[in-house]
């Protein structure tokens, strides 16, 4: 153990979580100063009233005070406030198509079924995500040029007559700029978007991040995919020849012979797009003598923007010269239920080959307890992208319906596979509402009566509320909520994915036999109606209100937040991922301090920060020389590290890289948890109980091994510690004199002001012994 020296300080560099903290509750001051970064990853201090970087309160250890540094990096705006940044929850299928690629689970060596079958799996994802991606936007040209151009603007149509007059609409090609024009700029738009990417301007000495092959610590192998570019360009160039080939006549052929050409042009492009996608091989870029490094090659600057080019080209051509009818577009209904079709087919054949690629698996975490295991048995990225395609398909159903409700024009037609998706969702919503009738009334049922029996108290809770039986009380509800919700988030989602994905498989049965949507089912079709017009208009007025109210944009940035710490792999038309900005420069902001040999840099991480604060002290601890190890130490509080990464991600965030950083850390490692926190939970600890009146439990050890621990103690503050855990009460006990303190049960936020903060601290920092 390095032992503290006269002159030691410590600096406390925090690192926050999701929805747009801000630098004075990151920091815990009324003000701050910024010290280092740029406008998107700023490094602040508290700061005095003329805006000048402050001393932070001294850290009591070892019956001494000693001088620390308190810094925050407030990464926010990366994900929240403004229209831009808010818009990007419109993209939310694109993510979690993206998301669904970091959950397949690892690949073990030496297998080589496993690595084809992880290669295929992979392929499959990109092949997915391009159907996606024209999916969307074929829905979208079904709105602009088929509802909008060729019905409601024809020139006998009864529709916008006061906002559209009629030589508009009789002037050639006008009606097919107006349809396929606002296609081009949205995809221009997506494209756009896909090229973001967030700078590191906080440079570093310490080389490439660790485990980039097989990682063996947390994070390791998530990386930018060198593919990306080639990527974008085939989402672009898939994008724009399906919205021509819709125009043009669809799959079944073209509408006259005067377009063959164009159709011609629209079938190669597409078929460019999906082979390439597929055969671009190894998605993480590792084997650059892979099968796919020819297409790679073949796909440089210069062929990517000839496709994209010959793609905008035959759109412009297809809206000038093609006559758009005066009624429905023959290829409306076809292309866009041959697209709906084919990504559920692949859906279907990932979540099959996905079976035997996770059993392979198994033996990564067979010898784990089941608390520990990834979920549905590392087959959670079948649910997924199954969850994508739905949502993509509902939110392209609801925008056309919503558009043709406030169009107000009775005559307008949308495919008809779109009635049954609307019934899909009616009857999802229908079973939804019923299920919570019954099972709220019966949970608020079975809770009265375990409270009355004296049994619905965890007994950790009379542990950590000895002699406050108020406060016990208040606990105890809160406790069994979030543990309820910890244990069960995967459940709802998979539930939720099965039910849709059965319906839509029946309906699509009935639609492929042409069988319309039942009469008795129009309650429940007008229920899906209402359901997928609130996906689709609850997202477009959160947007708009988003443009006027920043401080809701930056609320809407949660979901950007969870879906963007994953860089662009199966999807590029997605958030830039912020991991690959914040983490490089926490390191390099440690690494700076840590060149002064009396400093200790402790990184402190809530709730998804906690990631970020792993990933960042796996690689310090893996670049520095052995004595300067001693001098980093991690705190992570309200984090998701066990009960979500690993068993969501087990191939970037598995359970043996935890146990890798906690044996290169040590006693270093503090995690501070809450049972009444439904979002965070412990990290280092699991089969916990309560036995003879001590906790017991297992976990990682000093020695970076796994097995029982000594009962845990209960610290100066009220905590219980158990191994590197600090449970800590809540409500809180106090107030303290001189310290901050906050009132009633505080769940996931609020970790700064109890007073196990700073005790944890001192831990990590070597302060003080556990």
């Amino acid at each position: 153990m390095l032992l503290p020296g006269p002159d030691t300080r410590v600096v406390e560099l925090r690192v926050p979580g999701i929805a747009g903290a801000t630098p004075e509750s990151v920091t815990g001051a009324v003000a701050t100063a910024t010290v280092a970064g740029d406008k998107l990853g700023r490094i602040v201090r508290p700061a005095d009233r003329m805006r000048r970087p402050a001393p932070a309160p001294s850290l009591h250890a070892g019956g001494r005070p000693v001088p620390r540094v308190i810094e925050g990096y407030v990464w926010s705006a990366m994900t929240s406030g403004g229209l831009a940044k808010a818009s990007w929850a419109l993209l939310f299928p694109f993510s979690l198509a993206n998301v669904a690629h970091w959950m397949l689970p690892p690949i073990p060596e030496g297998k080589r079924l496993a690595h084809a079958l992880g290669t295929f799996l992979r392929a499959l994802l990109r092949l997915a995500a391009l159907l996606l991606t024209m999916l969307l936007v074929g829905q979208l040209t079904v709105v602009s040029a088929d509802l909008i151009a060729a019905q409601c603007l024809a020139p006998d149509a009864a529709c916008l007559t006061s906002t559209v007059p009629r030589w508009v609409r009789e002037l050639p090609g006008a009606r097919g700029l107006i349809g396929l024009l606002p296609v081009l700029l949205v995809v221009i738009a997506m494209h756009r978007l896909s090229t973001v990417d967030w700078t590191v301007t906080i440079k570093h000495e310490l080389g490439d991040a660790p485990g980039r092959r097989m990682p063996t610590l947390p994070g390791g192998g998530v990386e930018a995919d060198p593919d990306t570019p080639a990527l974008r360009a085939l989402h672009v160039t898939a994008a724009l020849a399906v919205a021509s080939l819709l125009v043009l006549g669809g799959p079944m052929g073209p509408v006259s012979a005067g377009v063959g050409v164009l159709w011609t042009a629209a079938v190669v492009l597409i078929a460019v797009a999906v082979l390439s996608v597929f055969f671009l091989d190894d998605p993480t870029g590792a084997q650059a003598e892979g099968p796919g490094r020819w297409l790679r090659g073949a796909l440089g600057t210069g062929p990517r923007r000839l496709l994209m080019i010959a793609s905008a080209v035959l759109l412009i051509a297809t809206a000038v010269l093609v006559e758009v009818p005066a009624g429905k577009l023959v290829g409306a209904d076809p292309t866009a239920e041959l697209l709906g079709a084919v990504l559920a087919l692949i859906a279907v054949l990932v979540a099959v080959v996905l079976a035997p690629a996770a059993l392979m698996a198994r033996s990564e975490w067979a010898k784990q307890p089941r608390e520990l295991r990834p979920w549905a048995g590392g087959w959670m990225a079948a649910p997924m992208l199954a969850l994508a395609g739905l949502l993509g398909g509902g939110f392209g159903a609801g925008m056309a319906i919503t558009v043709r409700s406030s169009l107000g024009y009775d005559k307008l037609a949308l495919p008809l596979g779109y009635q049954w998706i609307t019934l899909l969702w009616g009857l999802f919503a229908a079973f939804s509402l019923i299920v919570l009738a019954v099972v709220v009334p019966l949970w608020l049922l079975s809770r009265s009566i375990a409270e009355k029996r004296g049994n619905y108290a965890p007994p950790e809770i009379a542990l950590l509320h000895k002699d406050r039986p108020e406060d016990a009380k208040r606990a105890a509800r809160r406790w069994r909520q979030a543990a309820w919700q910890r244990r069960n988030y995967h459940r709802l989602l998979i539930a939720a994915a099965g039910l849709l994905t059965a319906g839509a498989v029946f309906g699509g049965f009935f639609r492929a036999l042409d069988i319309p949507v039942p009469g008795w089912a129009s309650g429940l079709s007008g229920l899906g109606v209402a359901t997928l017009a609130g996906l689709a208009g609850g997202f477009l007025f959160v947007v708009y209100q988003a443009s006027r109210h920043p401080d809701r944009a930056r609320k809407l940035g949660i979901l950007a937040d969870l879906a963007s710490f994953w860089p662009r792999e199966a999807h590029p038309t997605v958030p830039p991922c912020y991991k690959l900005k914040v983490v490089p420069e926490i390191v390099a902001r440690a690494a700076e301090h840590l060149k002064e040999p009396n400093t200790r840099v402790v990184l402190v991480g809530h709730s998804q920060g906690s990631l970020m604060a792993a990933v960042a002290a796996a690689w310090l601890v893996d670049s520095l020389p052995e004595h300067d190890r001693e001098r980093v130490g991690l705190v992570t509080a309200g984090s998701q590290l066990q009960w979500a990464y690993p068993r969501a991600f087990p191939a970037v965030v598995p359970h043996s890289s935890l146990a890798t950083l906690a044996g290169m850390l040590g006693p270093r490692w503090r995690s501070l948890c809450r049972g009444t926190d439904t979002l965070g939970g412990p990290v280092t600890t699991w089969s916990r109980q309560v036995y003879d009146g001590r906790l017991l439990g297992v976990g990682f050890r000093p020695d970076g091994s796994e097995g029982p621990l000594s009962p845990a103690v209960t610290g100066p503050t009220g905590a219980l510690v158990l191994g590197n855990d600090h449970w800590l009460p809540d409500p809180m006990r106090g107030p303290f004199p001189n310290l901050r303190w906050a009132p009633g049960v505080l769940g996931h936020n609020e970790y700064q002001p109890d007073p196990e903060w700073d005790r944890a601290v001192a831990i990590a920092a070597g302060l003080e012994t556990p």
